[in-house]
């Protein structure tokens, strides 16, 4: 079995980086991605790149980074204890793309590879990752292809893999204290090293390549659907909901920050503008009363509508 090879997949993460900025350039027609580049003093460094006030996406974030540290952070080891006291190495891209139009929705996406190493011991690594996403008005046929793009990226590693990893995003996305999902789901994975390394690495090409395609025709199909107050409003009402699952929820928030990472880069997820408004409630029909009624629940995207 092929020994883990950090450099190989750091080289990798740096290409979809700049292929998944390429293609939401191209997409938008206006803004193009500022890179900044930096170090970490504890070891490591990335590429963050930003992308503001564009024709189709108001603020997006396609952040590479490779870290490294002589200890575990708490976030990492309260759920693996046996990592405690090894040096450890991580590479990942991370994305939360924020469109204008209120009918285009959010996405966020994310492949990530940690490894932890103990003199005189094997090491111990995993692969992470998925991508989700997060409607404020909901279309059936665009919910089906993100999910069958998903389905049909997995199915090579396997019968039970969508149904899993989908089943793993449903939960990890869910805010208890709202008693809603984030949005439709998709796919969701930890740990992965189940399967030998390349295996492993396979797939998470095929997740980080398989969200273009199942972005982009959506963004498409939607940015330029008239709007207006109301839609706009409720945008940012939704938004919320966003910040809210980073700031409690996130495990890669919490491991950033309680690993010494670069605050601006973890939190560029976070949207440009979003809004709280005590105790709403959507009308009673609406469109807005649909996404609490019919979108905000586990359920099979493929086979149902």
């Amino acid at each position: 079995m092929k020994q883990p090879d950090i450099q190989q997949v750091i080289e990798y993460l740096k290409r979809l980086q700049d292929q998944i900025c390429q293609a939401l350039e191209q997409v938008d027609g206006q803004a193009q991605f500022v890179e900044d580049a930096w170090q970490r003093e504890e070891g490591g460094g990335g590429r963050t790149r930003v992308l503001e006030n564009g024709a189709v996406f108001e603020q997006g974030g396609v952040n590479f980074s490779y870290v490294s540290g002589a200890s575990m952070p708490v976030s990492a080891t309260a759920h693996r204890p046996e990592l405690k006291g090894r040096s450890w190495q991580a590479c990942g891209v991370s994305l939360v793309i924020h469109p204008k139009n209120p009918y285009a929705p959010t996405s966020h996406a994310n492949v990530r590879f940690f490894i932890a190493e103990k003199e005189g011991e094997p090491p111990v690594w995993w692969f992470g990752g998925g991508f989700d996403l997060t409607p404020f008005y909901p279309f059936d046929d665009d919910i089906k292809h993100w999910h069958q793009t998903a389905a049909d990226l997995c199915a090579p590693f396997g019968d039970q893999v969508y149904a899993d990893h989908k089943k793993w995003c449903d939960e990890y996305f869910y805010l208890k204290h709202r008693d809603e999902t984030r949005g439709v789901g998709g796919l969701f994975f930890d740990d992965l090293n189940e399967w030998p390394f390349e295996q492993c690495f396979e797939y998470i090409k095929a997740v980080g390549e398989g969200y273009v395609k199942a972005y982009v025709p959506i963004v498409n199909k939607r940015k330029n659907i008239e709007y207006g107050e109301r839609e706009r409003t409720f945008q940012l009402y939704r938004r919320g909901r966003y910040v809210e699952f980073n700031l409690v929820y996130d495990r890669g928030t919490l491991f950033g920050l309680q690993s010494g990472g670069r605050t601006e880069s973890i939190l560029m997820s976070m949207p440009p503008l979003a809004r709280w408004q005590y105790n709403y409630q959507p009308e009673p029909g609406s469109a807005e009363a649909a996404l609490y009624q019919k979108y905000l629940k586990p359920q099979d995207w493929l086979n149902q509508y």
